[in-house]
């Protein structure tokens, strides 16, 4: 009988896809002989959030017994912290569920991996530490050079965007063919349909008073 294991995969943005993730989970879990019993998902999330529809829902399944082992692509797609990462191994633990990492090559099967995890865990987290503190010294340098803050504006004819959008071209043609993000194409749309709206209801009451004055 084939060890039944659970998937997870997580990321950031919605414009990012977790596919690359999960088929390399599923050829992991194809060369250990384990079999997939479900796949959990969180598309948009960041991993400094401990509440997760998809890892909620792992969780709940791993109390229900529903598997007995964890793959993951990487420790930072859990989480983002070793406070919540070490948590989320103790609750797997205490229900007797191993988590292995597949970027990292580890597994929490043994005491050897229990310390590995720990350590890289620590050292992620400081990493992702000293990024943060580099970037604020850059906005901070920047802001007192008087140099402009957040991104630079795209370079991208959004009408024609919305229009090729609206043609029926799918986000991902649209996204393409314009080096932009699918994100990007669903805000340039939902923007230039705010906008079509306002001027319709700022042309209304103008035909609205049109009977009046030639009553008058």
């Amino acid at each position: 009988m084939m060890t039944k294991c659970a998937v997870y995969a997580r990321v950031s943005t919605p414009d990012q896809r977790v596919d690359n993730q999960l088929y390399q989970l599923r050829e992991l879990a194809a060369r250990r002989g384990y079999e997939v019993v479900h796949e959990y998902t969180d598309v948009g999330v960041s991993g400094s959030k401990a509440r997760r529809g998809g890892l909620d829902a792992m969780l709940a399944d791993a109390h229900r017994r529903k598997f007995s082992i964890v793959l993951v692509a990487a420790f930072d797609r859990v989480a983002r912290s070793v406070k919540h990462f070490l948590t989320l191994l103790d609750e797997l633990n205490d229900l007797g569920i191993e988590f292995i990492s597949a970027r990292e090559n580890i597994d929490t099967s043994g005491a050897m991996g229990r310390v590995f995890v720990t350590i890289i865990g620590c050292i992620a987290e400081l990493e992702r530490s000293l990024i943060v503190e580099r970037i604020k010294a850059g906005m901070r340098r920047r802001r007192l050079e008087g140099l402009p803050m957040g991104r630079a504006p795209l370079d991208v004819d959004r009408e024609a965007l919305v229009r090729d959008r609206r043609s029926g071209m799918s986000l991902t043609q649209v996204s393409k063919k314009y080096s932009v993000s699918r994100a990007s194409v669903v805000r340039f749309t939902r923007e230039a349909t705010m906008r079509e709206a306002a001027q319709v209801g700022e042309f209304r009451p103008a035909m609205a008073q049109a009977p009046a004055e030639c009553v008058a």
